[in-house]
């Protein structure tokens, strides 16, 4: 599994700095957790999380713009 998930981060990363002309940027956190879930209410926990994570991203310490003002200047990622 780890496998699959590299070549989609190689992959995607490759595609949104080419579209986004920012050669070299790292565009995913080094790491991801897996983990199995067992219960109902774990499973209503992660989908909150989830769904309310894409609200967060302008607040994300590791958030580009926060990183590269640069790279905001000219990107759809920018922090309001």
């Amino acid at each position: 599994m780890g496998q699959v998930v590299a070549y989609y981060k190689y992959q995607t990363t490759k595609i949104i700095n080419q579209v986004d002309d920012t050669p070299g940027l790292r565009v995913w956190q080094r790491n991801y957790y897996d983990r199995i879930i067992r219960h109902e209410k774990i499973l209503e926990l992660a989908r909150k999380y989830i769904f309310q994570n894409p609200f967060r991203w302008d607040k994300d310490p590791h958030h580009p713009c926060k990183m590269s003002q640069s790279y905001c200047s000219n990107s759809h990622f920018k922090v309001s």
